[in-house]
């Protein structure tokens, strides 16, 4: 596999900007001298977390939430950005007790994710979490998300559901379920 040298940044801007998002354009000179402009989100430096929490009794629990990408409801798992000063398992298990109302007391790394690189540089870390325990904190939700219930035996079924189809959701089902393999959970 050749090694490419990073393009060198010529200049950088600010071309758009909302209350959440600012897209940054780049002019980029690529080690053969060829010069192109690529526009991006501007990195927040902020990364995110999601979590598969799995119960005693070998249940998924999942929420369904409002999407405006989408407009329409999705059914997915725990997520949320780090709060400065907070670790991945902090922020992951903060984002549990306010969007399920559950706390866990263990949390297994499965993988760093990005979305979309050529325009976004957020990285996701997804999370395996067990040993839940009632706690609720208070989330920024707009209203109430709805907690469901699934089967971990049903978890394949879960794959073609027609609400559960965000990307990041369904890789962190499918690195659960490859951890989980070799876990007491499926020895019952």
């Amino acid at each position: 596999m050749t090694k490419h040298k990073h393009p060198e940044i010529l200049s950088r801007s600010v071309v758009a900007q909302s209350r959440l998002f600012a897209i940054e354009s780049l002019e980029l000179r690529f080690s053969n001298g060829e010069e192109r402009t690529y526009e991006r989100m501007k990195p927040s430096n902020r990364g995110s977390v999601m979590t598969v929490p799995v119960t005693e009794e070998g249940d998924l629990l999942l929420i369904r939430e409002y999407a405006a990408g989408t407009e329409r409801y999705e059914l997915g798992f725990p997520k949320g950005l780090i709060d400065p000063g907070e670790t991945p398992e902090q922020a992951a298990n903060r984002e549990l007790k306010e969007e399920i109302g559950m706390g866990a007391d263990t949390f297994v790394p499965l993988k760093q994710v990005v979305l979309a690189p050529s325009y976004f540089s957020s990285h996701m870390t997804l999370f395996l979490a067990t040993g839940l325990y009632p706690e609720r904190l208070q989330g920024d939700e707009p209203e109430e998300l709805e907690v469901i219930r699934w089967p971990l035996q049903q978890a394949e079924e879960l794959l073609t559901h027609m609400d559960f189809c965000e990307a990041r959701s369904i890789s962190a089902l499918m690195l659960a379920l490859r951890a989980l393999n070799n876990h007491p959970l499926n020895a019952q």
